[in-house]
């Protein structure tokens, strides 16, 4: 029997056999669009496991002609990524190093500084995969030396062909026939949450568990019934539940937003609505009602320490409190127009005056009435940007009021 785990096996030697990631490894993908034209740069990959990281960086490699060398960030140090370097004089090497970097968020900022000298004088082409966004983790330094491409979930849609490959290289090892019901292969591919690699997991377990029909019991018998009543064949149902969950509260339906909360609950889940009611305490609720965001925290926090199934309490009063409470989006819509200038690569540089050390002709306001006196603080490029309007609510107009009131002029 062969002990190398199907995963393993089945892993794809081409763009064409990876599941999912169309935008980057289609004919049109951006990667291998790159790839095409011979432009082989420093990149990181980010996204969720089992959607095909470590995959395109051995095609890469192996089309490429380069020699690849595979670290994982938990366990190696710099004087690993040394003796890759040291390596790069070797005559396997003459058409360049490509070190494949798993998990770099675990190099600290003075590891990571170190690999910068590696990538900018060639001597290594840098592949780094992560599982958190690497704008938090990476170091800015590293980051604009090289391309970033994001990697997704994987659709059930797409799982199933691999499935139904898994089970002919199974037979074909093993010189056995075995079927497969197409709604077993469904439900298992939706049950493993956009991980492929999973999905080959649970199906070996199946394989080996069935008699000549793998049916949708046998795969259950590998699926936690926790989570069995949130996915449907498309893997979408969690997703919608959550969805339904937040637009019902948007739009003040108390009845819907529970009924949304309980089929999370019945499933099992019981940290995802819990995020997503966090999230909507600012975004929907907001500055209609500032108290929103600290009452939710507290019946969230008493909801981890009950646990299921006496979570559901504090949980419903949450969901209701939330749905019938003052809306208002301000702040979110603020946010995004703001994200929206820095994307556009304005606003760079910050007034003199709010530089430190000097604070060079900055004026404190605490020493005016009211705490308040005219200052710019916007960059002088979007001194006149207006990112936050008032809301209609009671709570939002009051601020408005007093405003108008202290700065003698219309909001």
């Amino acid at each position: 029997m062969n002990n190398t785990p199907l995963a393993e096996r089945l892993r794809p030697k081409s763009f064409a056999e990876i599941a999912g990631q169309e935008h980057l490894v289609s004919t049109t993908g951006v990667i291998s669009r790159m790839i095409g034209a011979g432009r082989i740069s420093n990149m990181i990959f980010f996204g969720p496991p089992g959607t095909g990281k470590t995959t395109v960086a051995n095609i890469i490699a192996n089309n490429s002609g380069m020699q690849m060398f595979k670290l994982n960030a938990t366990t190696a140090s710099l004087s690993d990524v040394k003796e890759v370097i040291a390596s790069s004089n070797g005559i396997f090497s003459q058409n360049g190093v490509l070190l494949y970097l798993d998990e770099i968020q675990y190099f600290n900022k003075k590891q990571q500084q170190a690999l910068l000298e590696y990538i900018e004088d060639g001597r290594v082409t840098l592949i780094a995969s992560t599982t958190e966004n690497p704008y938090f983790y990476i170091y800015d330094a590293l980051i604009s030396r090289c391309s970033v491409f994001e990697f997704k979930h994987v659709s059930s849609k797409s799982i199933v062909p691999v499935l139904l490959r898994a089970i002919k290289t199974l037979n074909e090892e093993n010189n056995l026939s075995k079927t497969a019901d197409i709604d077993a292969l469904e439900f298992l591919a939706s049950s493993a949450h956009g991980d492929v690699r999973h999905a080959l997991t649970l199906f070996e377990g199946a394989y080996w568990a069935s008699d000549e029909n793998i049916t949708a019991e046998n795969v259950k018998e590998f699926i936690p019934s926790i989570s069995a009543g949130l996915f449907d064949k498309d893997s979408d149902v969690h997703y919608n539940l959550l969805s339904g969950l937040q637009k019902s509260i948007r739009g003040s339906d108390p009845d819907a937003a529970v009924f949304y909360l309980a089929k999370l609950l019945e499933g099992g889940d019981i940290l995802s609505p819990i995020r997503r009611l966090l999230v909507i305490a600012s975004e929907d609720i907001g500055l209609a009602y500032p108290q929103a965001a600290q009452i939710t925290y507290a019946l969230c926090e008493s909801a981890k320490m009950l646990g299921l199934p006496e979570a559901r309490i504090p949980l419903a009063n949450c969901a209701i409190m939330l749905a019938t409470a003052p809306k208002s989006n301000t702040a979110y819509e603020a946010i995004a127009k703001a994200s929206a200038d820095i994307k556009l690569g304005k606003g760079d540089t910050i007034p003199t005056h709010l530089q430190a050390p000097l604070f060079k002709g900055y004026v404190y306001p605490h020493e005016f009435p009211n705490d308040w006196c005219e200052q710019q603080y916007l960059p002088n490029d979007i001194k006149n940007a207006k990112y936050y309007f008032f809301g209609e609510n009671k709570t939002e107009q009051s601020a408005k009021a007093y405003w108008e009131s202290v700065k003698k002029r219309k909001s």
